[in-house]
């Protein structure tokens, strides 16, 4: 199969077409597929935000007093603020093999074909139920997990299993990279250009942390630890925003930028940021201060979400392995919701339709045969979690 069924394109059209940038609410798109699981008779449990504005779905197909199968994937996408698309990228467009909008490969064709296999799933006597866990918030910090999993751990009965749909390609994903990032804020004193030596300036001593963190991101890379099995195969460290200043003229009172380390699973991360600390408490910190008090420099972390190393012998991978036709697992450097599942003590994997190196991008797509891989993965999976079905490994 070449080409996805019409049930799933609909609903891959039906979420490209409904805007979820994080930025946003989700709620348009999380109470359509409420309405809609309910009309096949599911109820789903909404898990909201502090705000109300956003919410995660959870919903069990099949028994509800058995543990199951979680399909997980988030409803929010990245902006396409400042991108060049050759096609309206909330409507979906069909052009060549490929579907064309945003979200079409990060993640919402996965979210859809899942969504489009409920009539399936409910038609079948399930002898494992299958969950589905749709959230918010993951682009900026899987924030809508962490919220939904505090509420899976009170929950009687929990999943013992779950596949997020993130793009690999339909690989069988059983490691990926951890993440944590951190916004820095500098204080300095303002004063006139010609004056420098009565002002202390914070671009200058960002700019100085900015490049320790760019030293310790050549060590990582040259002498590692390594893992061959990742791209790039060593922890990296990067900075992706900075602003500060506000003439030439003017001494710079205030600069912050925004870094982070997407650190391998050995790698000891928390020894990595002290390294960035100490440097800018012992070398950075006191120069400014010299010049006033109230100078100074302030570390606060925005996100945070762990790696994920699952077991290559465990049953999850076992059955993704099968359901999928691999004879091998692989590893990323992109992170995704899968180590909250893990840590919460669900054996995750990941695995879904679409290339990462379409995510974020103008003009992202997925290649049509990608979603028919996935929903022939899920008929796989639906022979193994109905009644009669062939003993599952988990």
């Amino acid at each position: 199969m070449s080409k996805p069924s019409k049930p799933v394109l609909d609903m891959v059209r039906q979420l490209i077409e409904m805007p979820t940038v994080s930025r946003d609410s989700n709620l348009d798109l999380i109470h359509w597929i409420r309405d809609h699981l309910k009309s096949l008779g599911v109820e789903a449990t909404l898990v909201h935000d502090a705000t109300g504005k956003k919410a995660n779905l959870y919903a069990t197909l099949g028994p509800q007093d058995k543990p199951g199968i979680v399909l997980s994937g988030h409803t929010d996408v990245v902006p396409i603020d400042g991108q060049e698309w050759d096609t309206d990228p909330f409507k979906l467009t069909e052009k060549d093999g490929k579907l064309y909008g945003r979200g079409t490969s990060d993640m919402k064709s996965f979210v859809a074909t899942a969504l489009a296999f409920a009539p399936k799933f409910l038609a079948q006597p399930l002898e494992t139920p299958i969950h589905y866990a749709f959230t918010y918030d993951e682009e900026v910090g899987c924030l809508g997990a962490k919220r939904l999993i505090e509420v899976l751990r009170e929950m009687p009965v929990k999943p013992k299993a779950c596949i997020v749909g993130e793009p690999t390609e339909m690989q069988v994903i059983a490691q990926h990279k951890g993440k944590k990032s951190w916004r820095v804020d500098v204080r300095g004193f303002e004063c006139h250009s010609s004056l420098t030596h009565l002002g202390a300036n914070a671009v200058e001593a960002a700019a100085e942390l900015i490049a320790f963190i760019k030293q310790l991101a050549r060590k990582k890379r040259d002498h590692g630890p390594f893992d061959p099995e990742f791209a790039p195969p060593y922890t990296s460290l990067h900075t992706g925003t900075v602003h500060g200043g506000t003439a030439l003229n003017i001494v710079p009172k205030d600069c912050s930028f925004l870094w982070e380390i997407r650190y391998l699973p050995q790698d000891d991360v928390d020894a990595l940021f002290a390294e960035v600390e100490a440097f800018a408490r012992t070398k950075l910190e006191p120069e400014l201060k010299a010049i006033d008090p109230n100078c100074g420099i302030t570390f606060t972390q925005i996100s945070e979400f762990p790696g994920l190393a699952t077991d290559d012998r465990a049953g999850v991978v076992e059955l993704a392995k099968a359901l999928t036709g691999a004879n091998r697992v692989q590893k990323v450097a992109f992170g995704t919701e899968a180590g909250l599942f893990s840590e919460m003590g669900i054996p995750t994997i990941v695995c879904g339709p679409g290339s990462i190196e379409q995510a974020h991008k103008p003009n992202e797509f997925i290649e049509l045969s990608q979603i028919a891989l996935c929903e022939a993965f899920l008929d796989r999976l639906l022979e193994r979690v109905k009644t009669g079905g062939p003993a599952l490994p988990i």
